[in-house]
């Protein structure tokens, strides 16, 4: 295995170096559609979060009970479901998103949806109470309280949406099925690596991977160093925070 691996590793540092056109168009396309794709679905889930997180009603467990078993959703079955409303004979075929970048990108944001609600919600249903209870003793409203929690909680939220890109950089399903892996049209990195495998071409595949996990852990550890960042100077924002809503 050895002698496969070492040189597959060896050409693959060559072909990322080497700046080769088709390996960063396919990051270009798998960047394109994991931004698009969390950016989409930020557009609903952080508004449902916020209604989950910061207020009761009835049925409320119910719908976090959902939300939160469809992030275990099979991709392929999620991907088999989107081909047949994309379809031509799908309800949504006049769209012609099927075997389209936009298509895939819509289909991740339905994928990652549920791992923004879920996350964030518990975020800001978890929030510090201390928080909530000053803000109402220093006079501030509902909707005021609530953006407290909200700015309280910003970082929390923002790791959701980084696992949401993570996952649907590296997701392959919804990619393969909706996409159709076309070679320089709609292959993306987890596409091209199943693809270059099967042809035995170990030194593309590696590459492709290191590409996948580098981006991967490149976007988690800036998070959490801008988070630390965050946390050592808390108590130096949260002083002049609570200064102005007292003084407001």
């Amino acid at each position: 295995m050895a002698d496969i691996i070492g040189p597959a590793f060896e050409q693959a540092i060559k072909l990322i170096l080497g700046g080769n056109h088709d390996v960063y168009a396919t990051v270009y396309r798998s960047i394109y559609i994991a931004g698009l794709g969390t950016f989409l679905a930020c557009l609903w889930s952080i508004p449902i979060a916020v209604v989950l997180g910061l207020y009761s009603f009835k049925g409320k467990w119910v719908i976090k009970g959902i939300f939160n078993a469809l992030i275990g959703v099979p991709t392929v079955a999620l991907g088999l479901l989107l081909y047949l409303l994309l379809s031509r004979q799908g309800e949504f075929g006049s769209f012609h998103l099927l075997y389209t970048l936009n298509g895939i990108a819509i289909g991740e944001s339905i994928l990652v949806t549920p791992i923004i609600v879920s996350f964030a919600s518990n975020a800001l249903a978890t929030a510090d109470t201390q928080l909530r209870d000053l803000a109402r003793t220093l006079g501030a409203s509902g909707l005021r309280t609530n953006s407290t929690l909200i700015r309280e909680t910003i970082w929390s939220i923002m790791l959701s949406i980084t696992a949401s890109f993570n996952r649907g950089f590296g997701e392959l399903g919804i990619a393969m099925i909706v996409g159709g892996n076309f070679v320089g049209v709609t292959q993306v990195l987890t596409t091209a690596i199943s693809v270059q495998i099967n042809f035995g071409n170990f030194s593309f595949a590696v590459a492709y991977a290191i590409i996948l996990m580098a981006i991967v852990i490149a976007l988690a550890l800036t998070i959490s160093l801008i988070e630390r960042l965050r946390q050592e100077d808390a108590s130096i924002y949260r002083l002049h925070f609570w200064r102005g809503l007292g003084g407001s």
